[in-house]
């Protein structure tokens, strides 16, 4: 069995929070780009715009894997995409912040996400059947995502 730890250090304990979602089923690239939209936001603005992603009516603005990605109105950067997948994960785990929160007698309203990353995880190995009764792999690249808060004043 793994141990798993957070990518970042050095926490007030009495101000944070801290969830994480292991070998998750999403796209990487997709929970990357997630992860640097929704990191400096406050959990309600972040859960807001998960859920209007969710609805196809605010994009995700694609930074990093930019390449052959639409155009898609968002304000300041011309490429985005609408990862309902994705962000329905996040989303998820965005509550699981919010109840760490309160569990630590913390306000959610005052909670800011500080750490949001995403990992690769294990790849799972798959076949599709082909001619001549041969078969080609194809993988599925699993997902860590971290989700560290903090309490502003």
């Amino acid at each position: 069995m793994p141990t798993w730890r957070y990518s970042a250090g050095a926490l007030d304990p009495e101000k944070t929070v801290k969830c994480a979602g292991r070998e998750l089923r999403i796209s990487p690239k997709a929970a990357t780009e997630i992860c640097n939209a929704i990191r400096g936001m406050k959990l309600p603005k972040a859960k807001q715009l998960l859920e209007e992603v969710e609805e196809k009516k605010t994009s995700i603005p694609y930074r990093h894997y930019k390449k052959e990605v639409p155009h898609r109105p968002h304000q300041g950067f011309h490429a985005g995409r609408y990862p309902v997948k994705a962000a329905n994960s996040i989303r998820r785990l965005l509550e699981q912040l919010e109840a760490n929160a309160e569990y630590r007698g913390l306000d959610p309203e005052k909670v800011k996400i500080m750490h949001a990353a995403s990992h690769r995880g294990m790849k799972i190995r798959k076949y599709i059947p082909r001619a001549f009764g041969k078969g080609s792999a194809y993988f599925n690249t699993l997902t860590h995502i971290e989700l560290i808060g903090y309490e502003t004043e």
